[in-house]
């Protein structure tokens, strides 16, 4: 170890480790470790060893990308009621294989509502990262897909751009590997790239296998795009609906499989752990259905991890509603390992609905995202004045990577004092542009522009999270049994910035990754039925009515505007120390009014509401972005702060958050099972 420092504020308690080169762990550059919440001094870091097995899995970061599309062309009537029947008919008696009957019984002898199911595998989120492993692991054992909304409601069928991938003879893997790493502001793990771009191909070829369609030239080959910082046409995609196409491929698949059982509207309350010695273990999950606010506990041998990221932490983001950090915000209060959460991606072209000749009728609940490709098609940006401005910030203009873009964007709204620029793609052939983005013109036409003949009003919006939850090769975590795929991770991919349409393909290498050493945990692992009693069992507060109800939706509905806004004020696209440090001092200021009011109110630990945990994850999240950022004394990728503006070689570190005792942490940041021991 070459140095320790110690920064401590009023709720966060910041530690930065370096790392020797020749750690046994494989750690071959400094790493930042943050404990949060503050205590004692006498805090334990479980994680601070890392007892990985086999200790080389050290190579890390994280991914996914999204945009609203309108769901009634998505959802199809007799898809979604075959999920219904699958729901009603098959979940409620899943098939366990023979090892799982005698717990089965147990638990329904020794629960009144006998609301817990059994499963070999359960995966949370249904994007691509969850839809896809979920049809590996089906050949070897049963498997629980639960998911917060309706199946398709998840970032990946936002997704517009497309997938990356080298396909074309003049394309490289070198060549992708190096564009990712330089939009990553070489942060990125290399070995984790290279793993990426060399398996991608076959991943999109899996896909094609499957029943996606994507577009295709007049030579009959696959039709690539090229978007920002790709140096190559390598973009896979389905107009500009690709996210759409994947997931309609994927869930067919996942209906047709009678291993596989969907957990419609079951929102993810917090994963089930458990210690084996030195080791935390995780056994499931507890979850809430949002229609019949009943609480079902489902037991696992391994979990997987895919719930996308968290872009509601802001008032504007492309992501679906379902994006409130749910999957990091349970894995940090389980003392798993979070890394990078400091980079945050604002998408630099979001529709800016105050540019449009009509107004929409209400606010969106998401941005609707104009993609990337937009840009690689040879769309120009401009101010208000019609003057292109992108090329006096980067010699690459407007095919620079995303944190280039926004920033530069967000500079010119500043002084020029405007609430929006312009993208203009008119200057091609209309047919064209219809045929690429027939999405885009439809939704613009809507409201009165009509992009063949004018230009888009756009502005950026929180897209993507590049940190998450700290991952292996294979997808695995410091908590044994439990797996992440997809924007939830971290795997090393992106460093400080995602490159653009890398993160449906990380979703595909990390799910398909992770499906062997999953197999290989599933079989060698067993359930202990007395340890059911273990968990305290979150309830809805029925019995205190709707009037108590309503007042704790109201205030947290008002809470989680303000953090919005706070976030968005003092932890936006450009940063500062002061402006980071008022964010920290803010949000603990409102979470401990929140907490206050709720407990006051004769809210109890074990309570559960959707909003109410979807407001604890928010503001879990939204700390581990703050302190993260503040322990971040550079500028590098999405981190950009005006009080160390360059970007220094001797700080290319990972940001490694590493977990703590919960014994003086909010109730946001616990485990709503956990009790202090007396």
């Amino acid at each position: 170890m070459n140095s320790f420092e110690l920064r401590y504020s009023s709720y966060y308690e910041t530690i930065i480790w370096l790392f020797d080169s020749t750690s046994s762990c494989g750690f071959r550059r400094a790493a930042m470790a943050i404990c949060i919440p503050v205590g004692s001094c006498k805090l334990f870091c479980r994680a601070v060893d890392l007892k990985w097995q086999g200790c080389r899995k050290a190579q890390w970061d994280a991914s996914i990308a999204f945009k609203r599309c309108l769901q009634d062309e998505f959802s199809r009537s007799h898809r979604l009621s075959k999920f219904s029947h699958l729901q009603s008919s098959k979940t409620s008696q899943p098939t366990i294989n023979e090892k799982w009957r005698t717990p089965t019984t147990v638990a329904s002898a020794c629960l009144n509502d006998g609301s817990t199911k059994y499963f070999d595998f359960v995966i949370i989120g249904s994007g691509v990262a969850g839809l896809r492993y979920a049809l590996e692991v089906a050949k070897h054992g049963s498997v629980a897909v639960i998911t917060k909304a309706e199946p398709h409601e998840s970032n990946t069928n936002y997704a517009q751009g497309g997938v990356s991938a080298v396909l074309c003879p003049s394309d490289s893997v070198e060549s992708h590997v190096q564009d990712t790493i330089v939009a990553g502001a070489h942060l990125c793990d290399e070995e984790t790239v290279r793993v990426v771009c060399t398996e991608g191909p076959d991943r999109i070829r899996e896909l094609i296998a499957m029943g996606a369609s994507f577009d295709h030239g007049e030579d009959g080959n696959l039709h690539l795009a090229r978007e920002g910082g790709h140096s190559h046409r390598r973009i896979v995609h389905a107009a500009d609906m690709t996210g759409r196409e994947i997931e309609r491929a994927l869930l067919e698949a996942v209906v047709r499989d009678p291993n596989i059982f969907v957990f419609q509207h079951h929102f993810a309350i917090d994963l089930l752990t458990s210690e084996d010695g030195s080791d935390i273990v995780c056994v499931g999950v507890d979850t809430l259905n949002t229609e019949t606010l009943e609480v079902t506990r489902f037991i696992s041998k391994v979990t997987l991890l895919a719930s996308g990221g968290a872009g509601h932490m802001y008032p504007s983001t492309t992501n679906p509603p379902v994006a409130t950090g749910d999957g990091i915000a349970m894995s940090h209060r389980a003392q798993a390992v979070i890394s990078n959460m400091e980079f945050v991606q604002f998408h630099p072209t979001a529709l800016a609905d105050e540019g449009l000749p009509v107004r929409p009728d209400k606010p969106r609940e998401n941005a609707f995202l104009i993609t990337e490709a937009v840009r690689g098609d040879g769309g120009i940006l401009y101010n208000l004045s019609m003057e292109r401005f992108m090329p006096l910030y980067d010699e690459r203009a407007e095919l620079a990577p995303r944190d280039v873009v926004a920033r530069s964007i967000d500079d010119q709204l500043k002084k020029r004092n405007e609430k929006y620029v312009l993208l203009d793609i008119s200057h091609k052939p209309r047919e064209s542009i219809l045929s690429h983005f027939p999405n885009i013109a439809a939704e613009c036409l809507k409201y009165g522009l009509d992009i063949t003949c004018q230009p888009i009003p756009v502005v950026p919006a929180a897209h993507y999270i590049c940190g998450g939850v700290r991952a292996g090769l294979q997808g695995e975590t410091n908590v044994q049994g439990l797996y992440v795929a997809g924007e939830v991770a971290c795997t090393g991919l992106h460093g400080a910035n995602r490159l653009a349409s890398n993160s449906l393909l990380e979703a595909l290498v990390f799910a398909r990754r992770a499906v062997e050493p999953s197999v290989v945990h599933m079989k060698s692992s067993s359930f202990d039925s007395s340890a059911l009693n273990r968990w305290a069992r979150p309830f809805v507060p029925m019995s205190l009515g709707n009037h108590f109800m309503s007042r704790i939706i109201s205030m947290t509905n008002n809470v989680r505007k303000q953090l919005q806004l706070i976030m968005w004020k003092y932890v936006g696209i450009v940063r500062s120390t002061t402006r980071l440090e008022t964010a920290e001092l803010k949000i603990s200021e409102l979470e401990a009014t929140w907490e206050e009011y709720l407990f006051h109110q004769g809210w109890e630990p074990t309570m559960v509401a959707l909003q109410v945990c979807e407001m604890r994850n928010l503001f879990c999240c939204a700390k581990l972005v703050v302190s993260s950022a503040l322990a971040r004394q550079e500028s590098r990728g999405l981190h950009y702060t005006i009080d160390f503006p360059h970007l220094e070689e001797s700080k290319r570190l990972p940001t490694i958050i590493l977990p703590c005792s919960p014994t003086k942490s909010t109730w946001s940041s616990r485990q709503l099972h956990w009790q202090p021991v007396s």
